[in-house]
């Protein structure tokens, strides 16, 4: 037996959404130009008003549609169907850099043209 659950609760996407996000309800209140109470409203209710459901989904980086068609469930097997290990299939999503080593790249990169600087400013210097 199945039984049936409203799964279009706008307050909840929108807070579900905002956690996905790492922002806190304090700062998309800031954003809002609202209280924190009043975003705490908002994701308490089953229905938002398009105009303010729009300017929310600005803040939050999404569309309107994006937050009334969220899906949690989708959103997790997105993650679990593309995330599942390294082999061949999954190369697309991996990182391949080392950040470390491209730092130490740039750094040595920055230091060679400060030298170059250094070296045309002390010529310059000694044609004086």
């Amino acid at each position: 037996m199945q039984t049936k659950t409203k799964n279009n609760h706008i307050g909840r996407k929108i807070g579900r959404i905002r956690e996905l996000r790492g922002m806190k309800q304090e700062t998309l209140a800031e954003e809002l130009g609202i209280s924190q109470q009043a975003v705490s409203n908002i994701e308490n209710s089953e229905k938002v008003d398009d105009a303010k459901l729009e300017e929310i989904a600005s803040v939050l980086g999404v569309t309107k549609e994006g937050i009334e068609n969220f899906s949690e469930e989708a959103v997790f097997n997105i993650i679990n169907n593309t995330f599942k290990d390294n082999s061949s299939n999954n190369n697309n999503y991996l990182c391949t850099i080392n950040p470390i080593e491209k730092i130490i790249e740039l750094y040595e990169r920055l230091v060679q043209a400060e030298k170059q600087k250094v070296a045309s400013l002390e010529k310059r210097l000694s044609k004086d």
